[in-house]
């Protein structure tokens, strides 16, 4: 891809986000100096946090972009829809073995949405975006879940899991939209949106 002069800088440590990226035959530098806190208040709608988490690590970025540079950020997010009673869940990355028991159990058998936002910034504008794929589970069994979490130790995985491990392989049954997506970057619309600021 001809970048026209422009650096791009990726705002994120995720190794998926990196080869993600790199699929694209881009060449950028990796930089996560950062000041963003990113923690949200439950007054906040759910659906609107990915969004929050891509443009805040944007500004919060640690100096001012220089002419030509491109920032991108973004922020992957397992939601759980609201269903009966029951309201809206957000799966973050989970605190420990249990709670990544415990994200695996309500994502058995339903179905939830991820959806990742990204910031794409320069010195003279911004363009935030999100994708949003729904993802179904069969019904685990709880020796699944514990064969999942010992072996893997997705502690780092928003929603405790992801869908190029083994439970992606025996769990997922089906999807809608974009796998990349689920993997942390929706890199189709990321390619389309970076020609635009080109």
């Amino acid at each position: 891809m001809d970048l026209n002069g422009k650096h791009i800088i990726l705002g994120s440590n995720s190794p998926r986000r990196r080869e993600l990226l790199k699929g694209l035959d881009i060449d950028f530098t990796v930089d996560t100096g950062n000041n963003f806190q990113e923690n949200f208040g439950p007054e906040v709608p759910y659906d609107t946090v990915p969004r929050l988490m891509a443009e805040g690590k944007s500004h919060g970025f640690h100096r001012p972009l220089e002419e030509g540079e491109i920032l991108i950020t973004a922020d992957t997010m397992v939601i759980l829809p609201p269903a009966g009673s029951r309201p809206g869940e957000i799966l973050g990355k989970p605190k420990d073995r249990a709670d990544a028991c415990r994200m695996l159990r309500d994502l058995s058998g339903r179905g939830h949405h991820v959806t990742t936002a990204v910031t794409l910034r320069d010195k003279h504008r911004e363009e935030t975006f999100e994708v949003t794929t729904q993802v179904w589970f069969k019904p685990l069994t709880e020796a699944e879940i514990a064969y999942y979490v010992d072996t893997y130790k997705p502690f780092d995985k928003a929603g405790a899991y992801a869908i190029q491990e083994w439970i992606g392989h025996v769990g997922i049954t089906r999807i809608e939209g974009s796998y990349f997506n689920v993997v942390g970057f929706p890199v189709q619309r990321v390619y389309e949106k970076l020609q635009s600021f080109l």
